[in-house]
């Protein structure tokens, strides 16, 4: 069984920068795509960032410019680098992983940026 596990939320001043770590443990074969999604109170979840195991990555819009995300396959781990962070970026982060096939999510982190 394999479990992502993120870590690195917490409260940032506007303008301030936050890093994301996501660890992926268990019995891994294979990594395929990761990502970050988030959810605002109130509204839905969206998709974040993604990069595939070949390095193509993929932003929203409005993160662009400022997000930056990242893996490492050696350690089982994707980053997710925000700097420039506005308010309306506070949210629950959840990455998610194809691990030996399959989507597995994460519990969620919390970032909330203070104005």
């Amino acid at each position: 069984q394999v479990q992502l596990v993120e870590s690195g939320g917490g409260l940032v001043q506007a303008g301030g920068s936050r890093k994301l770590s996501c660890a992926a443990s268990g019995t891994i074969f294979s990594i395929g795509m990761l990502g970050w999604y988030r959810q605002a109170p109130g509204k839905q979840r969206e998709m974040v960032a993604t990069i595939t195991n070949g390095g193509r990555t993929n932003y929203v819009d409005s993160v662009k410019g400022r997000f930056t995300i990242s893996r490492d396959d050696a350690k089982n781990t994707a980053y997710l680098q925000m700097n420039s962070l506005k308010p309306e970026d506070t949210a629950v982060y959840y990455c998610y992983a194809v691990l030996n096939g399959r989507v597995s999510w994460g519990q969620g982190t919390q970032v909330t940026v203070s104005s």
